[in-house]
């Protein structure tokens, strides 16, 4: 039976009766769906039913309303116990939600459309990255409003510095700096709230004001500010970080993470966008003309943390001492850690950089506790390594000054008579004095040098080495005494000893 024929057996009779019988129902249906319709009333919505939850429902509205729609059913269930009501704590849990949909009905967050300005905005944001040889990574997400061109740049970590260097290249990468740099409230940015009010970081306030920038951050549990680079961390983490739904490889090195972010950020930024019906690439090209141009050098926390360099020519990073080059003992360098590698950024020496410019120093292997990285070319005047070092003769009395004057062989053969054990040096030193004044310094000096070549160092040793020099103009090469020359006289004429003599019959 159509509900519409009721009405029109009605409308023709005017009489209850009369219609049921057209319409083939009971006049008393009749009757009630004469009075929905004239009560302006729905047929379709069955009548609510006295139910035990609705002498209730004040309480239910009232605590629902103190709670600013956080109290829970379950607690209003046992209030509502407490006050006598005997039904199920499923009844309760339907009122509540109803009374809550309602309550939250009148007092609905409206937001206005956000229309981007040429220029004006870029945001930030931080995702969780993949992880590299079990080392978590982060993902720095950028999105310029206006042109919804997106940078990715991973790293090992969120602090300042890190934010910086990010920053930096960010900006560099979009070919400017735009008026405001908005992000949410980590400590980085955000000290801390007073009166719900901002306190901005130092450094980011210094930073601001490197790049010609405002940094401005959103209000507290509140997403919605900064929903582009929201939806970019999204994406990137969906495509970057290897899962079961992208079946994307784990990443070998961090080199490789890099890589892959870049050819994301190149694909992502060249494709059609689905509400400018543009490449980003291409809008990016006419933004450029509204950004503003970025200062020669980064900001220098972008460089990284200031370590000072002592004078054994080193810093101190994660407590493990890595080398610098020579000329920046005392001054401050930047530290900060690129992939598996600590950059250290110092001002340059030379004349040829400008007038002091920032340069960067060194890459070290990042190292762990106990394990210093020190390299040889950092220290030219100590050519030696880690190995034991040859001794400098360095006179201390008239004596000493008087044999070392004598020349580089007195110098060797001091050197190798003291390493070898050779007792009473002083007394062969003054006899060698004695002899460099009636022979000459150089004479002396030779036969000093050939006694430090061939280990001669006894008494008269000296002495014998001179006369040969005099005998002889010129030097021969000397013979070292050792195991493999004796003067022994051999046995080769015993060789043939008790052999009979061919042809000897007597």
């Amino acid at each position: 039976m159509e509900l519409m024929e009721i009405y029109e057996a009605y409308d023709l009779t005017g009489c209850a009766w009369s219609a049921a019988q057209l319409a083939g129902c009971d006049p008393k249906t009749v009757r009630r769906y004469v009075a929905i319709r004239a009560a302006g009333g729905n047929p379709h919505q069955p009548r609510p039913r006295h139910k035990a939850i609705d002498a209730f429902l004040a309480k239910i509205e009232e605590k629902v309303d103190r709670s600013k729609g956080k109290i829970r059913a379950d607690v209003v269930h046992k209030d509502l116990v407490a006050m006598g009501f005997s039904g199920s704590e499923r009844t309760t849990r339907r009122a509540v939600a109803e009374v809550k949909t309602a309550w939250k009905a009148g007092r609905r967050r409206v937001y206005r459309p956000w229309v981007p300005e040429p220029g004006m905005w870029l945001q930030w944001d931080w995702g969780e990255g993949p992880r590299i040889a079990g080392r978590r990574t982060q993902l720095f997400c950028a999105w310029l409003a206006w042109s919804r061109f997106r940078v990715v740049i991973p790293a090992w970590d969120q602090t300042l510095a890190t934010l910086t260097s990010c920053l930096d290249a960010a900006l560099r990468a979009l070919g400017g700096a735009p008026t405001y740099l908005l992000t949410d409230n980590p400590k980085t940015v955000t000290i801390e709230h007073i009166a719900r009010v901002a306190v901005r970081h130092p450094q980011m306030v210094e930073l601001g004001r490197h790049y010609g920038c405002v940094v401005c951050t959103c209000e507290p549990f509140d997403p919605e500010s900064k929903g582009g680079v929201e939806a970019t961390v999204k994406i990137a983490k969906a495509d970057l970080v290897p899962t079961n739904a992208n079946l994307r490889a784990a990443y070998a090195s961090f080199a490789e993470l890099e890589q892959a972010c870049a050819a994301w950020s190149g694909h992502i930024n060249g494709r059609r966008h689905r509400q400018t019906h543009r490449p980003p690439i291409e809008m990016l090209a006419e933004e450029r003309a509204r950004l503003h141009v970025l200062p020669a050098d980064p900001y220098v926390l972008a460089l990284g943390t200031e370590r000072l360099v002592g004078d054994d020519r080193t810093v101190r990073w994660g407590d493990v001492r890595y080398s610098v080059p020579p000329g920046h003992e005392g001054h401050t360098v930047w530290c900060r850690v690129h992939g598996e590698e600590l950059v250290i950024v110092g001002r340059s020496r030379h004349s040829e950089h400008g007038p002091r410019s920032l340069r960067e120093l060194w890459r070290h292997r990042l190292s762990v506790p106990g394990r210093p990285q020190i390299v040889d070319a950092h220290y030219p005047e100590h050519d030696g390594g880690n190995g034991p070092k040859a001794p400098r003769p360095r006179p201390q009395t008239k004596a000493e000054q008087a044999f070392l004057a004598i020349g580089p062989g007195a110098q060797a053969w001091l050197i190798e008579a003291a390493a070898t054990g050779v007792v009473r040096i002083r007394v062969k030193m003054a006899r060698a004095v004695e002899l460099a004044r009636l022979l000459g310094a150089a004479r002396v000096d030779e036969a000093l040098g050939l006694a430090a070549i061939n280990g001669r160092f006894a008494e008269a040793d000296l002495a014998s080495i001179c006369d040969h020099l005099a005998l002889h103009e010129r030097t021969g090469s000397g013979t070292r005494i050792d195991e493999a020359h004796s003067a022994q006289p051999g046995t080769a004429c015993w060789a043939a000893f008790g052999n009979t003599v061919k042809g000897d019959h007597s």
